[in-house]
């Protein structure tokens, strides 16, 4: 089935509802706020330079990109056009920063002009990963840094016991809307061959027992299933009450790997 990631303008008005929740929650989580937090820590933010985040969704990331940038310029950019307005109106308070409609095949920069790129959670939803690799390494200035934050799905989990319908959810999720399930595994050999220097590869553990990041994966999953006619809408509306029954009970677990890629161009 085609990842509804690649055409999100294409999606109803309730599924791109679930999408903007689930970007601005997953990116709020105290883990993934250190992820972030940590791998910006790695970029440098100098007054002048031009970040960029390719794939901003909503943009969160490049919200914290812009407080860390000051007099330096980020651009968001995102191929679709409902989630740039999102993020604009979000960012509208933030001088620094730029909201665009694009995608990563072709970037509208000169060659060697673009201090650093963070694709965060992109390229597990691209058919060829390689093409906006070798984009951002033709853009990128030499010695600029590239970070690729992305989750593990193919280890992704919110399952209790064995036959767990929420596990069944969040496994429907990754077979129907993640394309490259796989990804993490394949980084670093990816990263080599778009022409970068590997820096630093590191995996961090997302559990999820007290917020809402694997609400997404049983809502999106089943909307899917009602859409297919699968299941009954009152089976989704269960199954997400399950959900909120186990996080009030303390009961509730997921799990999903979150890889990071940095590296530089040469």
């Amino acid at each position: 089935m085609a990842d509804p990631f690649q055409d999100i303008d294409a999606v109803d008005s309730r599924f791109l509802d679930v999408v903007v929740a689930a970007l601005e929650a997953r990116a709020a989580e105290e883990q993934m706020v250190q992820i972030i937090e940590r791998y910006l820590d790695s970029l440098n933010w100098v007054d002048g330079a031009t970040h960029v985040e390719v794939g901003a969704g909503t943009g969160p990331i490049a919200r914290r990109m812009a407080a860390r940038a000051g007099a330096a310029c980020v651009i968001a950019m995102d191929p679709s056009v409902n989630l740039v307005k999102r993020a604009a109106t979000l960012a509208e308070h933030l001088d620094n920063l730029e909201c665009r409609v694009g995608g990563g095949e072709q970037l509208a920069f000169d060659t060697g002009s673009i201090d650093s790129i963070v694709m965060h959670t992109v390229l597990s939803h691209v058919i060829e990963p390689e093409i906006l690799l070798k984009e951002a390494c033709r853009v990128l200035k030499p010695g600029g840094k590239i970070v690729i934050c992305d989750a593990d799905f193919e280890k992704t989990s919110l399952g209790n016991f064995a036959g767990d319908p929420l596990d069944s959810c969040a496994r429907f999720f990754v077979d129907n809307v993640v394309t490259q399930p796989y990804l993490i595994s394949n980084l670093r050999q990816l990263i080599v061959s778009a022409g970068f220097l590997l820096d630093e590869f590191r995996v961090d553990s997302r559990a999820i027992t007290d917020t809402d990041g694997g609400m997404a994966w049983v809502r999106m999953g089943t909307a899917l299933m009602v859409e297919r006619g699968l299941i009954a809408q009152a089976l989704a509306d269960a199954l997400a009450d399950e959900y909120l029954r186990r996080k009030e009970a303390g009961t509730l677990y997921g799990h999903q790997p979150f890889g990071t890629v940095i590296a530089t161009r040469p």
